[in-house]
């Protein structure tokens, strides 16, 4: 038996995100000026020190990144001393131009950066296989994003999990359900009877859609994070030690020195999730 804790989060492309939305100004956006509120400070600036250290030191053992700058997959594995996953998604195309321009001024460039679906496994954990789905075919996504799932299997002795981590189609919930199934079908075929764990930001939320009780039903996965939560951890083969729960979002700010005097950074516009489930090595029943 092995005992398993799980970190999923949206990465936002590295950027921050205050509460108060009017914080992001032109002037902040263009000329890279800080704004500010009583409580929040909104930053225009490569913020890789302060999410790496945030990831790497939380508790977990899988984590799984969405909307990940692709330049951070190995610095990040480095700071967490994780083994990793990445897989590119949308607007990679020059990717060198892209880069240097989000270091530049991440707001300015924002998404247009480019992504990732990245996953890190710590050790004493080590991935055999490493996979890549695309969920939305070009016939079928039209204009939208490409949408990929990172797929890997690791293990521990004589256990084996696999895991999928996906960012399904914001904007449409009928094509973000067909990237989400799409996702299981081919998660739960690679992984056979080997224990699964298929996360990341679904972009729907089970008050809203029937696609999780299909996903039980046909697949046997289970424990989305809450009614109108998009961000899941759904298991199969894993018995739940503690249900998805979304951090605290004072977790995810840091105290910043500003004008003599201290403001919050809020780290991402998602807060992370986190999970614990026991592995039995027999796999699914």
């Amino acid at each position: 038996m092995a005992d398993l804790r799980v970190l999923s989060w949206n990465l936002f492309h590295g950027r921050d995100a205050p509460p108060d939305a009017r914080l992001f100004t032109f002037r902040s956006r263009l000329l890279k000026v800080v704004e500010h509120d009583a409580t929040y400070v909104q930053v225009n600036r490569v913020l890789l020190d302060e999410f790496a250290d945030l990831i790497a030191s939380a508790r977990w053992s899988v984590c799984l990144l969405q909307e990940a700058p692709l330049s951070w997959s190995k610095p990040l594995a480095e700071r967490c001393r994780a083994a990793a996953h990445s897989v590119p998604t949308s607007r990679n195309q020059l990717g060198s131009l892209r880069r240097g321009l989000a270091r530049w001024n991440p707001d300015l460039i924002a998404s247009a950066e480019g992504g990732s679906n990245l996953t890190l496994v710590r050790p004493s954990w080590q991935i055999s296989e490493r996979q890549a789905l695309l969920l939305n075919p070009l016939r079928r996504r039209g204009l939208r994003e490409r949408r990929r799932m990172a797929f890997l299997t690791a293990t521990l002795d004589s256990a084996a999990l696999c895991v999928g981590n996906l960012h399904a189609s914001a904007g449409d919930r009928t094509q973000a359900e067909q990237d989400v199934l799409r996702a299981a079908e081919a998660a739960v075929a690679w992984s056979g009877d080997r224990p699964l764990l298929l996360g990341g930001d679904f972009n729907l939320r089970p008050a809203g859609s029937k696609i999780f009780g299909e996903l039980e039903r046909r697949f046997g996965l289970v424990a989305p994070t809450a009614p109108y939560a998009i961000d899941h951890l759904l298991v199969r083969g894993l018995e739940v030690l503690e249900p998805p729960t979304p951090w605290p979002d004072a977790r995810r700010e840091l105290e910043v020195p500003f004008g003599g005097g201290v403001r919050r950074l809020r780290l991402s516009d998602h807060t992370p999730i986190e999970a614990a489930f026991r592995l039995s090595p027999a796999g699914v029943p």
